[in-house]
């Protein structure tokens, strides 16, 4: 166990002594994943060697933690290889797009027990030039080729292992070596219906992965036509590991082409959070009896409770891992556990913010002291040089910064009192995001730019910008972007579609000015409900339509399962659920006793859905990179929880980059010549031995502009100081104001008081939703005096 769990479970049990009995969980050592050496040769081997290594050198059955579930017979074993072996799948079958030039397999169930077969499936998209065509009489021969093919066949693949393929970015990949896509749905923690993998990725070389998971309000049915609730934590992570496993199974027996090592999660909003934690997660045997109850392949348990991870194949024995290389998350809602306290404290420090009621800010406020204490024990410190960052202020980035919060009402009475090193932090990530997008913008594709008349500019003067009149133009609003500049999440080269990204209407922003209104604006009314993505008929960047849609923003009521926050805006009642102070009390008491005290595994599920708990622990392994997208204006989580997640990474060693989007609302998309496949092939270009560096294609200078007649961009230019267009400042002050009166929710948090969408993960087989969040039910305690006075009062 790493000193980060430690310290969670100390402060676990410190905030909820007064209530209930926290129990510890016990890790230790687990097996890890099949391959660490570079992918370079040609066929199948290299990953088998590879895998072969790893198992040989940390043994096929490590020391770990003790599960509590019967040991898996080797006939049982055997059952699970052979029922996920797809080269035994009589069901099976294979379409050819010929506009994609890729192969689809259909959906097939990645599990051998699977509770809800209709969300525990995958399917695959493979680059057609690895495949020679479709054996369908077993001779080993390619029968059904792109040259022949007329419909669905059944069969299997016969690889190519000698094709490449080169990506737009000048990558260069085989069958052998091409990176996974695995795409994490999961939107709003929800369940996810299995469907077939998108062709997105096919002409980058990337193999893509589309798989179900169940989720929040699933119902089952038992052996006694009893019906029960399922799909809380952690069962989205679990299905998405056990289909990483399906996969990866199938790449080791020849079935399909792929790296078992290079996997990317990817996913937006819950997806996001899913693809975080299944970076975080990977290989964490915290995970494993729930993989080891559905039937995954490569999990069992030993007879003396401890695990195995291997499978054999043809004598040959591999390690099988669950878990990924990278990861690329837009706007991750997690770590869910410090969701509260940190969206009341970014909430907070903005003095000019109208909150719903007294109770709502008193809440915020008391929330705000918690969080003020939790970052302050955890010793937090970042180098300058690994964020790029001069913190603080000394001409470079040489530093070493100890972060933390400070309280002084006086020092820092712009904001609320809060300070400190931790929120200075915060706020050079925010300039040199702003920085970014000004340095960025000769990517920006026919935007229609105008003089400080409101005069469309010739497309002479838009030849003759330079990048600094860009930015100035930027600052002071005189553009108008297209609606082609969005490239949707994954962006160019990635995912087609266009998820909301951007704020709305935002007049009224710091100084009384208006905040980035741009293409791509979320226009939800601030009542719990979220605008609908522009071209939401399109595909996206996970290959699951329906987790898309969801995504991008379906109406959301208020209290539902479905609710990202718990109040509603224009709301003057804290709670609907609760007549009184002392019932809701209650009911927060008796639901986070009855979370903490376990499930059946003995795991917290809370504890278990907070990443911050694994990276770095020695019982799973880390990615080597991960890539998180946020919109810096979104509002269905604090800004803090990416900062944070991203100082834990780096602490343990991971190459791990925020962004925070000027102009983007929840799952921005990808703007400015960004994009998931420059980041996979960057990334690439930079982890694996031999491959090609890659570096960002030069934009193509605009020579034409656009065809707006009148400009949309929100003049900035009264809080931003620029005089220097390449070093652009503004104060925390203003920060944060740009964060509350740009994000589409308002409320400080995700659990107060009634039960939002996050709640519902965390119920069990007898309740659909639980209160959770320790901190808050410590605030509700400690406070009730003063709150119980204001509750409901409006």
């Amino acid at each position: 166990m790493n000193r980060k769990k430690i310290l969670a479970l100390i402060a676990t049990a410190a905030v909820t002594a007064q209530v209930i009995g926290c129990g510890s969980t016990d890790t230790t050592t687990s097996t890890t994943s099949e391959a660490t050496t570079s992918e370079n040769t040609t066929n199948s081997e290299s990953e088998e060697s590879q895998a072969e290594s790893t198992a040989d050198t940390k043994g096929a059955e490590s020391e770990t933690k003790v599960s509590s579930l019967q040991a898996t017979s080797q006939e049982e074993r055997e059952q699970i290889e052979a029922a996920l072996d797809l080269a035994n799948n009589e069901e099976v079958t294979w379409t050819y797009d010929a506009d994609a030039d890729a192969w689809v397999m259909s959906i097939v169930t990645a599990v051998a027990n699977a509770e809800i077969e209709d969300e525990e499936g995958v399917s695959v998209c493979i680059p057609g030039a690895y495949i020679k065509g479709i054996d369908t009489d077993g001779d080993g021969a390619a029968d059904i080729t792109s040259q022949n093919y007329t419909d669905a066949v059944h069969g299997q693949l016969v690889i190519d292992y000698e094709a490449q393929v080169t990506s737009s970015n000048g990558q260069v990949y085989t069958a052998s070596t091409a990176p996974v896509i695995l795409n994490t749905g999961a939107a709003g923690y929800s369940s996810s219906t299995n469907t077939t993998a998108a062709t997105s990725y096919a002409s980058e070389g990337y193999i893509n992965v589309s798989c179900g998971n169940r989720g929040k309000n699933d119902t089952a049915t038992d052996e006694n036509g009893e019906e029960y609730y399922t799909g809380d934590a952690p069962s989205c992570l679990v299905d998405q590991k056990a289909a990483a496993r399906f996969v990866r199974y199938n790449i080791l027996l020849g079935n399909l082409p792929g790296s078992t090592q290079y996997w990317v999660s990817t996913g937006g909003s819950g997806g996001g959070a899913h693809a975080t934690m299944f970076a975080a997660t990977s290989d964490s045997s915290d995970f494993y009896d729930y993989q080891v109850a559905v039937g995954a392949v490569g999990v069992y348990v030993n007879e003396d409770g401890t695990y195995d991870t291997t499978v054999t194949i043809d004598g040959t024995t591999y390690d099988l891992s669950d878990g990924a290389w990278g990861a690329v998350a837009y706007s991750p809602i997690t770590s869910l556990y410090e969701a509260d306290m940190a969206m009341a404290f970014e909430y907070y420090m903005d003095v000019d913010y109208d909150f719903n009621t007294s109770f709502q800010e008193q809440m915020a406020k008391y929330l705000s002291e918690e969080y003020m204490e939790y970052i302050n024990g955890q010793n937090l410190s970042v180098n300058e040089s690994d964020v790029a960052l001069d913190i603080n202020g000394d001409g470079d980035t040489d530093d070493t910064i100890a972060l933390s919060i400070e309280y002084d009402e006086q020092k820092y009475a712009d904001t609320n009192g809060y300070g400190g090193t931790y929120v200075d932090f915060y706020l050079a990530e925010f300039e040199s995001n702003l920085q970014w997008y000004l340095d960025n913008l000769d990517y920006a594709e026919d935007w229609t730019w105008f003089d400080s008349d409101g005069n469309a500019l010739s497309d002479e003067e838009v030849a003759a910008m330079t990048s600094e009149d860009k930015a100035k133009a930027f600052i002071e609003g005189r553009y108008a972007k297209s609606t082609s500049s969005n490239g949707g999440m994954g962006g160019p080269g990635g995912a087609p579609g266009n998820m909301a990204g951007g704020p709305g209407d935002m007049a009224g922003g710091p100084g009384g000015e208006g905040m980035p209104n741009g293409a791509g604006a979320p226009g939800g009314d601030m009542n719990g409900e979220t605008a609908d993505a522009e071209g939401g008929t399109e595909d996206r960047s996970f290959a699951n339509s329906d987790v898309a849609a969801n995504s991008a923003g379906d109406t959301m009521d208020v209290g539902t399962p479905d609710a990202g926050t718990t109040q509603s805006a224009g709301s003057t009642t804290d709670s609907s659920n609760y007549a009184t102070y002392d019932e809701m009390l209650a009911s927060y008491q008796s639901d986070v006793e009855e979370v903490y005290s376990g499930d059946k595994y003995g795991n917290v599920i809370v504890e278990l859905y907070n990443p911050l708990n694994y990276i770095g622990d020695t019982d799973g392994s880390d990615p080597a990179w991960i890539r998180m997208v946020c919109g810096a204006a979104e509002g269905d989580i604090s800004m803090f929880n990416s900062l944070n997640l991203q100082l834990a990474f780096l602490s343990a060693g991971v190459d791990a980059t925020i962004e925070w989007q000027w102009d983007g609302g929840h799952v921005p998309s990808e703007v400015l010549g960004e994009s998931l496949a420059l980041t996979v092939d960057t990334m690439y270009g930079e982890y694996v031995d031999g491959a090609v560096k890659i570096t960002k294609q030069a934009a193509e200078k605009q020579t034409t502009n656009g065809d707006a007649t009148e400009a949309t961009g929100t003049d900035i230019s009264s809080w931003v100081n620029y005089d220097d267009t390449t070093n652009v400042s503004f104060t925390l002050a203003d920060a944060v104001s740009y964060r509350t009166k740009g994000a589409s929710k308002s409320t400080p948090g995700f659990d107060v008081i009634d039960y939002g969408q996050e709640d519902y993960v965390f119920g069990d087989s007898e309740t659909d939703a639980r209160h959770w969040s320790k901190w808050v039910l410590k605030v509700l305690e400690e406070h009730k005096d003063e709150l119980e006075a204001l509750f409901n009062q409006g």
